[in-house]
């Protein structure tokens, strides 16, 4: 018995679908998620994984499919049957893409709104003026550059300013060297933020850090305790809100396991917010290339129950007071800073190329 093609085209079409939704959930391309904001983006990379596998599939199967039904035969030497197109055809295979990028663009859309990428109200902070309506590049451009004299406040040196008043951050930024950009006329926020979800949209964060980026390393200061590390330690189940800037040049905050990704940009407050639910040591890479030994920007993030985050922030007070106490007590004479220190810093996580950096 002869089965009809229409069959044949709903078995397949129901196998490429269990395969394709299959694959998508058990790829295993994505590493441990350790935030709760890692699921939102896991759901978007899924989705189009399951799309990915089933257009490959399919595309893939037509052509094998082609290239051995209508191969050559021995002896034809015929021409091919004069085919002009298939209008039907032609419309189809370009809806169906046609949607799936439609569908794909507002989902991620959604997940960029979810993690508090898109902020709507933002936007009339900084009216559009008339020579940004004039000038449509001009906006752009001013984000790279200050603006003209303005009567808005400078957002960026109020969140600066608010960070300087913790003492070891202001011991490792350089404030006063890197004016604090105004934002661009009609293009939105002045800090860049990600990670805050709607349901904890105004709500203070459970945990405050303040990251600074500088060639070719990371530093850490946490304004409650007053706590300066090269390390970063976090409690399981607390929010982070992160507020980040770079002393020299643009460099990228990025850990895979969270999901989040934020550049830190001089002159520019940004912030990021995220919940850790995963214990664990995580990489910190710098993701924007910063300069030779931009490869060796590492840092490690420190995901700890609340219990073990308590003990070590006072361990990190006992040590720093010890530290303190011996470097004015016995530092000889002939010793730099950097020489003397070395030993004290490589026990708090420092490396010895951000103290330079801090130093100088």
């Amino acid at each position: 018995m002869k089965i009809p093609s229409s069959i044949w085209t709903l078995l397949i079409g129901i196998v490429l679908t269990l395969v394709s939704l299959w694959y998508g959930q058990n790829h295993g391309l994505l590493p441990a998620a350790a935030t709760d904001e890692a699921v939102l983006v896991d759901g978007l990379f899924n989705a189009m994984m399951i799309i990915s596998t089933g257009m490959f599939l399919l595309v893939e199967g037509i052509l094998i499919y082609s290239a051995f039904k209508y191969r050559r035969r021995a002896g034809d030497n015929e021409d091919g049957p004069p085919v002009e197109g298939n209008v039907p055809l032609e419309i189809l295979w370009t809806a169906i893409p046609a949607i799936i990028v439609i569908g794909i663009s507002v989902y991620s859309f959604d997940v960029y709104n979810e993690i508090g990428g898109f902020d709507p109200h933002a936007i009339h902070q900084a009216p559009m003026s008339q020579e940004s309506m004039a000038m449509p590049g001009s906006a752009m451009a001013a984000t790279l550059s200050d603006t003209p004299p303005s009567t808005e406040p400078n957002l960026n040196q109020e969140k600066s300013d608010e960070a300087m008043q913790d003492p070891a951050t202001a011991e490792v930024r350089n404030a006063d060297q890197i004016p604090q950009k105004r934002n661009a006329p009609g293009v939105g926020i002045v800090a860049p933020t990600i990670g805050g979800t709607p349901d904890k949209a105004g709500k203070p964060a459970g945990l405050q850090v303040n990251v600074t980026g500088l060639q070719y390393a990371w530093l850490f200061t946490y304004p409650e305790t007053g706590i300066t590390t090269g390390e970063m330690h976090v409690p399981i189940g607390r929010e982070v809100e992160i507020n980040m800037t770079a002393n020299d040049v643009i460099h990228a905050f990025w850990v895979p396991e969270f999901r989040l990704k934020q550049d830190a940009i001089p002159g520019r407050q940004s912030e990021i917010r995220f919940t850790p639910k995963k214990a664990g040591d995580y990489a910190l890479i710098c993701a924007e290339l910063c300069g030779p030994y931009h490869g060796a920007m590492r840092a490690t993030v420190v995901v700890e129950p609340e219990e073990a985050f308590d003990k070590w922030v006072q361990e990190q007070l006992v040590a720093s007071k010890e530290t303190l106490n011996q470097a004015v007590a016995v530092n000889p004479a002939d010793l730099s800073p950097n020489e003397f220190l070395a030993p004290y810093t490589k026990d708090m996580g420092i490396k010895p190329e951000i103290l330079h950096q801090v130093h100088h």
